[in-house]
């Protein structure tokens, strides 16, 4: 998951204790009282966007491969090219944004995303219409820019509708809004699915009501388009912080190459693909490993959304107290975490149990928990890690640069998931020259242990825990320079 806050060095305040930064942070949501309704307005959209965004990610492989009859590959080819296209566009889409207003950006935005998910539902009704698998890979992909523009409509917009003093509890609750809606996308999908038994597409029509209220909120809500001041603030002081120095891309790209910090930031990346990459099973590995390992009523979408809400509780109980640990050990071992939930699903499901529905959901159960609280650990501590490397003036190019994992790991995943499922998770496989449904092979203890889902995730966990532990002995030379290295210990 994107994370906002600002990195606050901290050794160089003087330590609370628990229950003091717990009260402050609570506090601190009160300054949300200087925003206006344009601020509000924009986490409503948030919140019912997020909604659909998740939702949709989680079902389109699903979706792809179960209603529109491609292959475990091409639908990974089709989420790879749509993921990686978003992610790519998220570079740019903040040009446009500066260009066009939020109010335009978000209107434009949501207008083609209207349009775009009711064209899915098209194809998805349609049954005689030909090629629907590649109409409907079409489609995701014409929504990636306009997914991507609404994310920096988002981050703009708590930057511009927020005051110096709530700006970082402004961003804070937009996370929340974020996740929140996170785990209300994942929820609905089993409404959709299970109770409702309607088709997987109709998510799709999730999306296209949620689009027509986030029309309504924008235009009834976000009026204005001036920075929101506090009367408190300086007159001097807001006309300073307003002073940017314009570079062009050329002299930024040579400045940021000729930096040795650049390279540790790099090697960083490389050693959490692999943690970076578990986040991308989640929706491309673990729907079609659940259906097929539970049945056809498994609760994924549920089981998805532990995360989320796992991610709000965390916030709020958990930030508070991160700056009482070093800065570096939460990255490494908050990400040890990450991948440590890999390997309850790397034990063979016997283990827990003679009823395979039940040891599947406890196998789930344990790696959502073991992913939530690392990456409440870990994730927020990336953004504060390369902040604290980067060299004064370059903190934003740095923190551009540290969307290359998410980026990668979103794109070599989806372009590898369709070959993971079809060598360890397929549908069916061939027992005694028979086609048999994988959970009926398991049950039967028909697979062996290296040929079942479960070898499939010890090796991408393997994977992932050894790039924590490269990350464990070069700490030396990944702390090098590092700013708070440098500061005066906390008293």
């Amino acid at each position: 998951m994107p994370t906002a806050p600002t990195p606050v060095n901290e050794s160089t305040v003087p330590r609370k204790t628990a229950a003091q930064l717990i009260v402050a942070y609570f506090k601190d949501f009160g300054v949300l009282r200087e925003t206006g309704r344009e601020y509000w307005g924009i986490q409503i959209v948030n919140f019912l966007d997020c909604t659909a965004y998740f939702a949709i990610l989680t079902i389109a492989s699903v979706f792809l491969s179960d209603d529109l009859g491609l292959s475990d590959k091409q639908a990974g080819y089709s989420v790879a090219a749509f993921t990686s296209a978003v992610t790519i566009l998220l570079f740019v889409s903040g040009m446009f944004t500066d260009w066009l207003g939020i109010r335009k950006s978000l209107g434009i935005s949501m207008v083609a995303q209207l349009m775009l998910r009711l064209a899915m539902v098209v194809v998805g009704l349609t049954p005689g219409l030909p090629h629907r698998g590649l109409l409907a890979s079409a489609l995701l992909l014409l929504m990636a820019p306009f997914m991507a523009s609404i994310q920096t409509v988002f981050q703009a917009s708590c930057q511009r509708y927020t005051t110096k003093r709530s700006r970082s509890a402004g961003f804070n609750l937009w996370y929340l809004f974020m996740n929140v809606g996170a785990a209300a996308g994942g929820f609905l999908i089993d409404v959709i699915r299970l109770k409702l038994h309607l088709a997987d597409v109709h998510v799709f029509t999730l999306g296209v009501v949620t689009a027509a209220l986030c029309l309504v909120a924008g235009a009834t809500l976000v009026r204005r388009e001036d920075q929101l001041v506090s009367p408190d603030d300086p007159p001097a002081e807001a006309k300073q912080e307003a002073v940017v120095e314009h570079k062009s891309p050329l002299r930024i790209m040579k400045e940021v190459v000729s930096e040795p910090t650049l390279w540790r930031l790099l090697v960083l990346i490389a050693l959490t693909l692999g943690v970076r990459a578990v986040y991308a099973y989640m929706y491309l590995l673990m729907p079609k490993y659940w259906l097929r390992t539970i049945g056809p009523d498994a609760a994924f979408g549920t089981l998805n959304a532990i995360n989320p809400v796992g991610i709000v509780i965390g916030l709020v109980l958990f930030i508070p107290l991160a700056n009482k640990f070093n800065l570096f050990n939460m990255l490494v071992y908050g990400s040890m975490f990450s991948a440590l939930s890999l390997f309850p699903l790397a034990v063979p499901w016997t283990f827990y149990g003679s009823n395979i529905v039940t040891a599947h959901y406890v196998m789930a159960l344990l790696c959502m928990i073991l992913l939530t609280i690392g990456e409440v650990a870990w994730s927020p501590k990336l953004y504060e890690y390369t902040a604290a490397i980067a060299p004064k003036g370059q903190e934003g190019t740095y923190l551009g640069l540290s969307m290359v994992p998410w980026f990668l790991a979103k794109t070599l995943v989806s372009v590898f998931s369709g070959h993971l499922l079809e060598r360890w998770a397929p549908e069916k496989v061939l027992v005694n020259g028979t086609d048999v449904p994988l959970k009926e092979a398991l049950l039967h203890n028909q697979v062996s242990y290296w040929n079942s889902p479960a070898a499939m995730w010890l090796i991408l966990g393997v994977y992932a825990m050894i790039g924590c532990w490269g990350a464990v002995l070069l700490r030396d030379w990944l702390t090098r320079g590092a700013r708070w290295k440098n500061a005066q210990p906390a008293t």
